[in-house]
C-alpha cells in the first residue's frame, strides 16, 4: 500500500511554485534582460536552451582560469617593466597554451553537463507530472478490474 502525502507537503510545494513564479517573473520583467531577448543572440538562444544552457555553464566554469590568466598577465607584464621581456612572452605563451586547453576541457565538460542537466529535467518533469496528476476514482477501479481480468484470464490459459 502506498502512502498518502499529507496535504501539507502539496501545500508547501504550490508555495514554492508560486515564489519560483515571482522570481521567474521579476528576472523576465528587468528592462536589462528584456534588451538582451530583443537582440538577435537573445533570440537565437532562446530558439536553442541547450546552447543556452551549454553557453551559461561555460561561461560560469570559465572564469577561474581567466581570472588566473588575467592575473598572471598583470603580473609578468610588471615583470616586463622591470626589463623582463623574454620571461614575459614565454610565460604569457605558456599561461596562454594552458589557458587554452583548460577551456577546451571546460568546454566539453559544460557540453556534457548541459546534457546531464537537461536529461534530468525530462525525466524527473515526467517522473513529477506521473506521480502527482490527478487520477479519477472510476478510472482507478477500471485498472484494477482490468488487472484481475488479465491474471484469471492468464491462468486460464495455463491450465489452472
Amino acid at each position: 500500500m502506498a502512502k498518502e502525502e499529507p496535504p501539507s507537503v502539496s501545500r508547501d510545494l504550490q508555495e514554492l511554485q508560486r515564489k519560483l513564479g515571482l522570481l521567474l517573473e521579476s528576472f523576465q520583467n528587468n528592462s536589462k534582460v528584456v534588451a538582451f531577448m530583443k537582440s538577435p543572440v537573445g533570440r537565437f538562444l532562446d530558439r536553442h536552451p541547450f546552447l543556452a544552457l551549454t553557453v551559461l555553464m561555460f561561461v560560469t566554469m570559465s572564469a577561474i582560469p581567466v581570472g588566473f590568466f588575467l592575473l598572471i598577465v598583470v603580473l609578468t607584464s610588471l615583470g616586463a617593466l622591470m626589463g623582463a621581456i623574454l620571461l614575459e612572452g614565454l610565460v604569457i605563451s605558456v599561461c596562454g597554451l594552458s589557458l587554452l586547453c583548460v577551456l577546451c576541457g571546460l568546454g566539453f565538460v559544460s557540453f556534457a553537463l548541459s546534457g546531464i542537466a537537461m536529461m534530468s529535467y525530462v525525466v524527473v518533469s515526467c517522473l513529477m507530472s506521473y506521480w502527482f496528476a490527478p487520477r479519477p476514482p472510476a478510472q482507478q477501479n477500471a485498472n484494477i478490474d482490468g488487472q484481475l481480468t488479465m491474471k484469471f484470464t492468464e491462468s486460464e490459459k495455463l491450465g489452472l
